[in-house]
């Protein structure tokens, strides 16, 4: 009789379930690692495009700083030129009217002095009134001397108005035209000429035919006295203003 080999004991069926188990987990981590691997091949040119792209943008970002850098200093710098250069004009159109009222104020004392060749100390060259809208009189006195050049003179002036009021003759005095007691007369002070100007009232019921200029300098008292139809005329100034 013969001998039958030994049957090998049956495998337990939890075992073969496990096996199949980790082979399946084995095959999913195998196909993890596959896509994987298969993402990074195909996302690597890609990604070094990006950085690629990354840095060619922060390149031109520096660049777009500092060219607005750029811009404002040119703004700033157009702005400061540009105050400069109105600076400049202001300045040469002051000079211009600085010259032009020199060579005013030249070509008058030209004609003053060459009218008729004669010197004269201090006078009273010319007298203006003009109306104003408050019923005062705007004067202008224009006081010269030619006599002698460069030395200053100094002294007061006052004005006198000589008229008639109620059929009578009647000078009002400095304090009567500036209704002021014990007014102080103006003070000037020149080498060649000078314009004095105020303001005075009048009276109602005055009539004036006269303004007398009242010069004190020195210790000599000058008055040249206009015809009052003559200071209204509008006889020819001095340019400008002030005393040289």
């Amino acid at each position: 009789m013969d001998a039958k080999p030994p049957v090998a004991p049956a495998e337990p069926h939890g075992a073969h379930l496990r096996r199949g188990i980790a082979l399946l987990v084995a095959l999913w981590i195998a196909s993890l690692a596959l896509v994987g691997w298969a993402a990074v091949r195909w996302s690597a040119p890609r990604l070094a495009s990006l950085d690629r792209q990354n840095g060619q943008l922060r390149r031109q970002l520096g660049q777009l700083d500092a060219l607005r850098q750029q811009i404002a200093v040119l703004k700033s710098s157009d702005a400061t030129s540009r105050a400069a250069n109105q600076e400049l004009q202001d300045s040469l159109s002051e000079r211009d009217e600085e010259v032009s009222a020199l060579r005013a104020d030249v070509a008058f004392y030209e004609r003053l002095v060459g009218a008729d060749g004669q010197r004269r100390g201090l006078t009273v060259h010319s007298v203006q009134l003009a109306a104003d809208a408050n019923g005062s009189w705007h004067y202008t006195a224009t006081l010269t001397q030619n006599l002698n050049r460069g030395k200053v003179t100094e002294g007061d002036m006052s004005l006198q108005i000589d008229g008639t009021r109620a059929g009578k003759l009647q000078t009002l005095q400095w304090a009567d035209l500036l209704q002021k007691p014990q007014a102080p007369a103006q003070a000037f002070k020149f080498r060649y000429f000078q314009k004095i100007d105020g303001v005075v009232m009048l009276p109602a019921g005055f009539t004036p035919h006269a303004v007398k200029v009242v010069l004190h300098s020195e210790g000599n008292t000058i008055q040249q006295a206009f015809p009052w139809a003559d200071a209204l005329s509008g006889q020819p100034e001095m340019p400008g203003s002030g005393k040289h």
